[in-house]
């Protein structure tokens, strides 16, 4: 009983944060057979050979077999390695959380070229996108990541000597706020008020400490808002307001997301019409 409990778990959380893990995690199990006969009186190499087993078959499907599936869902995954397109991490690849409509994919290449021609070196940087199949289903934690117009994306960052990069001071690239200053809006503390205890989780599942050799770089982040809200395809920004008014930005297109969602001062999040 407690086996059985402990694969449904499993097959959960697979399918809640990769979409296709839980099924990939089922198929696996059709390899058993032929690994406990084969290893029938090593019990502990068995375990390792069958997790090898479920991780090959993983990453084969994740990486050969789903993108081009992908297509026949409207979305094409965003480059694991690109010039001026790249994840902030390379877990957000292997968990199929990359997907985004064609159009979007598009966008982020056209203004990533923007971004380079004015300041060279520069890269746009990703964060969560969208899982690969079927509308309306979530990308947990981000309940609005559900139709491949979505995606996050890093601010622009330098090191403290000055140089670019294309590093973020977490390791999911969550969570680093640009808190608010003296005088500029709180809406942090204004929401967390209100009893809306989510606003700041994200610095609680960012999964390490803050990078202090990395700050925001203002005028690259300033460009890369004002030139994607001067393209017709994008709908909405959400940024905070205090960052709003601190880079200057006027474009009604960038706005406040509302107390209900988690802060966006660690992060971009855009959506196309």
């Amino acid at each position: 009983m407690w086996k059985l409990i402990l694969h449904g778990l499993l097959f959960i959380a697979l399918t809640a944060v990769t979409q296709v893990g839980g099924i990939i995690y089922l198929i696996s199990f059709f390899l058993h057979p032929l690994l406990n006969r084969r290893f029938a009186q090593r019990t502990w190499l068995r375990r390792i050979l069958k997790l090898l087993a479920f991780l090959t078959l993983y990453l084969f499907i994740s990486l050969v077999v789903i993108p081009p599936l992908a297509k026949s869902f409207g979305r094409t995954p965003l480059p694991i390695h690109q010039s001026h397109v790249q994840p902030a991490n390379i877990l957000t690849v292997i968990l199929n959380r990359h997907y985004v409509r064609p159009q979007l994919k598009q966008l982020l290449f056209t203004t990533a070229s923007a971004l380079h021609a004015e300041y060279p070196g520069s890269s746009i940087v990703y964060l969560d996108a969208n899982f690969p199949f079927i509308n309306g289903y979530p990308l947990f934690p981000h309940l609005s990541h559900n139709d491949g117009k979505k995606a996050d994306l890093a601010f622009c960052y330098r090191e403290k000597g000055g140089a670019l990069t294309s590093d973020v001071p977490t390791f999911s690239g969550y969570g680093a706020y640009e808190a608010p200053l003296a005088g500029e809006d709180n809406m942090p503390e204004i929401c967390e008020q209100k009893g809306h205890w989510q606003y700041s989780i994200s610095k609680a599942i960012s999964f390490s400490g803050r990078n202090d050799n990395l700050q925001m770089d203002n005028a690259r982040t300033q460009t890369l808002l004002r030139t994607l809200s001067a393209s017709p395809l994008i709908q909405k920004i959400f940024l905070e307001p205090h960052l709003k008014k601190r880079l200057n930005l006027t474009e009604s297109k960038i706005r406040f997301h509302g107390c209900h969602a988690a802060r966006h001062d660690d992060h971009i999040h855009l959506q196309i019409q």
